[in-house]
């Protein structure tokens, strides 16, 4: 089942939103990844079977703070 995850990231800089895009690319089941919002901070994710937890985690590890903003089962 596809789902949409959409996760705000304190991102300073374009080499973390860089980061933030290839750590969000390497999780399992991902098909889309891109950028929202007017400051670009928000990741968003769509794919089968994303952990939205463990995405979350390396982000926080690799970027900055990251929270989930939503997490939706698309059709």
């Amino acid at each position: 089942m596809k789902q949409k995850v959409v996760l705000e990231v304190v991102m300073k800089c374009q080499k973390c939103r860089k980061e933030s895009l290839k750590v969000a690319a390497k999780q399992d089941g991902v098909s889309y990844v891109g950028l929202e919002g007017q400051e670009k901070n928000k990741v968003v994710v769509i794919g089968d079977g994303v952990d939205a937890i463990k995405l979350t985690t390396e982000l926080r590890k690799k970027v900055g703070h990251a929270q989930i903003i939503s997490l939706v089962e698309q059709k």
